[in-house]
């Protein structure tokens, strides 16, 4: 059993990663970013002691020595998942809202770590596949993308749109990672996940229909009747269960088997539509807000789709992955608890 040190904690991922953790025994610090947050993770776990789950306020993590204090424990940390960082396509100032956070969040919290807490052995980072995917060549049929692509996205794109500036962000900050560890050479070692769209229950204590996570966004629009006439387009076609990309994080963190590796985490396609058909074969109390068999929209491209080579995750990490009925099933059940 470790001692860890998880960022970002009340976010979707974290909050999920916290709770693999304390089911694998570990003792627990997390950051949030305000006292409220971080006492709503306390209430939410009553018969955990605070020796095995606390929190510590990191306020802005793109600020310089942001993490310093958070890195010190006694008892010393060893392992650390670094989840923190912006995900929403609202931004305004793509360097000030996105790029910045994200680039000196992780960087920085490495710096920390090697300054201040050199009993860690093992760091877990957040990225995503769009620091994998090239958007510009499209669905690629035929291509089979890896851990071994990388998004070749410039600064000069990155400012181009919202969805270009977050996926420039994943892409500079994980490269930023790998770089550290190159020239810093600290005595830890990196693994990233990197998964495409994360969907999958939503934690009750932190979440509400106003503040879901992007990608769940999608499964409460079709719930509500917004895609009865027409199905948005899907988008990213791939996707992952957050329940199993959290148990990745946890698994990458524990093994030594996991060092120095990306792990490009998903489960495999799915569709707007595939979503629409499994809520209405498995809530049939919906089926009057719900878009009708055969509706327009949110299908599969008809010239064919990239394939996906997860092995990795599969071997390494022993990830068996769940199926999209049981993640959407359980989805809407959660969102049907806090009132959708």
């Amino acid at each position: 059993m470790s001692r860890v040190l998880l960022t970002g904690g009340s976010g979707f991922i974290a909050a999920h990663v916290l709770d693999v953790l304390l089911e694998r025994g570990h003792s627990i610090v997390t950051t949030v970013r305000s006292t409220q947050k971080g006492q709503k993770i306390l209430d939410a776990h009553p018969n955990v002691s605070k020796d095995k789950l606390n929190f510590v306020i990191v306020e802005d993590i793109a600020q310089p020595g942001a993490f310093d204090k958070a890195v010190q424990s006694k008892p010393p940390f060893e392992l650390v998942i670094h989840t923190a960082s912006p995900f929403h396509f609202n931004a305004t100032d793509t360097k000030k809202d996105l790029l910045d956070p994200a680039i000196i969040g992780t960087t920085g919290i490495l710096k920390s770590i090697k300054q201040h807490a050199p009993s860690v052995k093992r760091v877990v980072i957040t990225s995503s596949f769009a620091s994998i995917i090239t958007p510009s060549k499209g669905n690629r049929p035929g291509y089979t993308y890896s851990e071994a692509d990388w998004n070749p996205i410039t600064e000069q794109e990155a400012e181009e749109s919202p969805q270009a500036g977050y996926r420039a962000s994943k892409t500079f900050a994980e490269k930023a990672s790998w770089e550290f560890l190159e020239k810093e050479k600290p005595n830890f070692t990196i693994a990233t996940m990197c998964p495409p769209l994360v969907l999958g229950p939503i934690i009750h204590y932190l979440q509400s229909l106003d503040n879901l996570n992007t990608s769940n966004q999608r499964v409460a629009a079709i719930m509500s009747g917004n895609a009865k006439e027409e199905l948005p387009p899907t988008g990213t076609f791939i996707w992952t269960d957050v329940r199993d990309l959290a148990l990745a994080h946890v698994k990458a963190a524990e093994l030594p088997a996991a060092a120095n590796k990306r792990f490009f985490v998903t489960a495999g396609y799915f569709s707007n539509e595939d979503i629409a058909d499994i809520i209405r074969e498995n809530f049939p109390e919906l089926k009057a807000k719900l878009p009708e068999k055969g509706t327009k929209g949110g299908g599969y491209p008809p010239d064919g789709l990239y394939k996906y080579d997860n092995e990795r995750v599969k071997e390494v990490l022993g990830i068996q992955f769940r199926s999209l009925k049981e993640s959407i099933v359980d989805t809407v059940k959660s969102l049907q608890a806090v009132g959708g």
